[in-house]
């Protein structure tokens, strides 16, 4: 874990979260132990988590003080209490019920929109989502082979996005310093995974006590 425990991240301009740990169907697919490491205020956003797994990890981030995020089920997110996140490649269920529910409260109920370019970036406006993950920030497992933007371009697309931006993709604590210091966040998963995990031993930090992100 870089350095999770002694994290203690502040939310972006736009009140969401600026340290993320993102679940994954094969690698991560119950991010309850992982969550447990998180400094309060951090997210966990949970993407194809069983769903009978997910009332005992919402239970688990209110103990915790971290802020759920549930990738494309809003229907769901709304009777767990949790924030909503968009794909940007993959249809999305639930998503006019959160909407009109975010409208009566838009400080309970957050959104927040994954973009891979432009297009991502526009829908997070047109729906006036408080913040997009954008990435591939940089090479990740998770597309092996797939292009990364680099810092240069990802730079470039987050300065175009109406929220928050934070980077996905490749991230750990030496990616993260290669990031502007205007950036929103960074989210991860073998980044912030302890080196025992078995996903995290090919990627594990030679710097465990640096900060995986710099404060702007």
């Amino acid at each position: 874990m870089i350095a999770a425990r002694r994290f203690r991240p502040p939310p972006g301009r736009d009140g969401l979260p600026r340290l993320w740990l993102v679940s994954d169907a094969r690698r991560l697919p119950d991010p309850r132990e992982a969550a447990g490491g998180l400094p309060r205020g951090a997210a966990v956003l949970a993407r194809d988590v069983a769903p009978e797994l997910l009332p005992a990890l919402a239970r688990l981030c209110r103990a915790r003080g971290l802020v759920l995020m549930l990738a494309g089920d809003g229907r769901a997110a709304l009777r767990l209490g949790a924030g909503l996140h968009l794909p940007d490649r993959r249809p999305a269920t639930g998503v006019l019920p959160y909407l009109l529910a975010r409208r009566r409260d838009p400080c309970r109920w957050r959104l927040s929109q994954a973009a891979h370019g432009r297009s991502g970036l526009a829908r997070a406006r047109r729906l006036g989502a408080d913040g997009v993950l954008l990435s591939p920030a940089f090479p990740t497992a998770s597309h092996p082979g797939a292009p990364a933007l680099g810092p240069l371009r990802w730079a470039a697309l987050a300065r175009r996005a109406a929220s928050s931006a934070v980077a996905l993709g490749g991230m750990d604590a030496r990616s993260a310093r290669r990031l502007p210091n205007w950036a929103c966040g960074m989210a991860a998963l073998e980044g912030l995974l302890p080196a025992s995990h078995s996903v995290s031993q090919k990627s594990r930090p030679r710097d465990p006590g640096h900060c995986p992100f710099r404060m702007a």
